[in-house]
């Protein structure tokens, strides 16, 4: 079982991805520049949560175009 993220990760991950779609990335590093480009968030956790969650999309995203 994993973590669950917190309504303010999902709803944050969610509007960057929807409105910068092709700049968010599969690989996590890159997207912790995105979300700092992006959002304003407060700290360094709560960033990376944010980060986790988009390349998590991404990767959901990208096995549904596949198949």
């Amino acid at each position: 079982m994993g973590r669950i993220k917190t309504t303010l990760v999902k709803r944050t991950a969610q509007e960057i991805f929807s409105s910068h779609y092709d700049d968010v990335k599969t690989e996590f590093d890159a997207n912790k520049k995105i979300a700092d480009n992006y959002a304003d968030i407060p700290s360094k956790k709560l960033r990376n949560a944010v980060a986790g969650y988009l390349t998590r999309l991404k990767k959901k995203k990208e096995m549904k175009e596949k198949k």
